[in-house]
């Protein structure tokens, strides 16, 4: 976990984003939060880095993890 840099793109009514972030946060991972429902451009570059047009999609150190993938966020963060 050490010095990545996790961004947590989401929505305010996507049930899997909450439950992604409660789970970062239980297990003491510090991400930042980019509300892709306030910013069409942040939702565009978002959607160019993932393919993805759905949320969440997790950057951490510019790898792509889609949805709530536990061992895949697991791998890339080391948990």
């Amino acid at each position: 976990m050490d010095n990545k840099k996790i961004i947590v793109y989401t929505t305010p009514t996507c049930s899997y984003c909450v439950i992604l972030k409660n789970y970062l946060k239980e297990n003491g991972v510090e991400f930042e939060e980019v509300d892709v429902s306030k910013d069409e451009e942040v939702q565009k570059r978002m959607i160019e880095k993932s393919g993805q047009m759905g949320v969440p999609v997790t950057e951490i150190n510019g790898d792509i993890v889609v949805g709530f993938d536990k061992g895949k966020i697991d791998e890339a963060i080391g948990l």
